[in-house]
């Protein structure tokens, strides 16, 4: 196992700069670690989540979509390491297509909200769309695996899916964008 912190601070930050998982350094506001760093962000609104209450099978998905997120994160902050695989991928894809199965089609665009674990589920996919536009900047200036730009889009989908099952699951159900609401 990597080292572990004894000290927290270690002031060799106070340039801006940070360390990258190879030993390298960089600005604490490049590309890599923005990317990184809203996967981290993503990561925290989906313990946000899971503490409010939340059926079992999404919470046992999510928890392990937040181990994903941490190897995710680590792939992005150590230059040409692998973590994210095409089987992740797939797996998300599984749980989606699974999840969305029992659900109408969409007519409407749904609003943010129905419920508070629909909410904060929104608000994990919004989270995880920025981490891909993040992390789409990033390939634009270094090598990034497929992989990892794939597994986010899946993943604001899936949460999509999800934020839709746990309002209507709550009781409070969807919210519908009302698009007629100026007419008249």
């Amino acid at each position: 196992m990597g080292n572990r912190l004894s000290r927290i601070y270690t002031r060799t930050g106070d340039d801006g700069s940070t360390g990258l998982g190879d030993g390298s350094r960089t600005g604490k506001d490049s590309a890599r670690v923005n990317a990184y760093g809203t996967i981290d962000e993503a990561n925290s609104t989906i313990g946000l989540l899971l503490a409010v209450e939340v059926p079992d099978a999404i919470r046992d998905l999510l928890v392990s979509i937040q181990h994903q997120l941490f190897d995710l994160g680590g792939e992005l902050c150590i230059p040409g390491h692998a973590a994210i695989t095409a089987a992740d991928v797939d797996r998300l894809e599984q749980h989606l297509d699974a999840f969305n199965e029992d659900l109408p089609p969409l007519k409407e665009f749904i609003l943010p909200g129905g419920g508070e674990a629909g909410a904060r589920c929104h608000i994990a996919r919004t989270v995880v769309r920025r981490a891909e536009r993040e992390t789409v900047t990033l390939a634009r200036e270094e090598p990034v695996r497929p992989e990892a730009i794939r597994y986010l889009n899946r993943l604001s989908d899936l949460l999509f899916v999800l934020a839709r099952v746990l309002a209507r699951g709550s009781g409070h159900g969807e919210v519908v964008w009302n698009h007629e609401r100026r007419k008249g």
